[in-house]
């Protein structure tokens, strides 16, 4: 448990990768690597942030563009004209029971 992992990479196999890299490329070709690595994920992370705007941007598109059909269909759908109150008399919610039953 006292070991440092990365990745699932022990202290000895990242310090090995650490040494060939330093023999492949030598010390004045790492600060390159590091920049361009360090330009590249900073292009991806900009991407990304771009393909999240324009989601969000469209998702409020479709938002606004519902709710402006909603408000037309609202706007459609309402009464033109007052109804009248109806002169009907309101019918009793349960029936009476039958005639010539007695209720027990």
């Amino acid at each position: 448990m006292g070991h440092l992992l990365i990745f699932d990479i022990s202290g000895g196999e990242l310090l090995l990768v650490m040494v060939v890299v330093l023999l492949f490329f030598g010390s004045k070709g790492i600060p390159g690597i590091a920049r361009t690595l360090g330009r590249t994920m900073r292009q991806v992370r900009d991407a990304s942030a771009e393909v999240q705007r324009e989601i969000q941007r469209g998702a409020s598109d479709v938002r606004q563009e519902m709710d402006t059909n909603r408000r037309m269909f609202n706007t459609e759908s309402a009464p033109t004209r007052r109804q009248e109150p109806t002169t009907e008399e309101p019918r009793p919610t349960s029936a009476p029971p039958p005639q010539g039953t007695e209720a027990s």
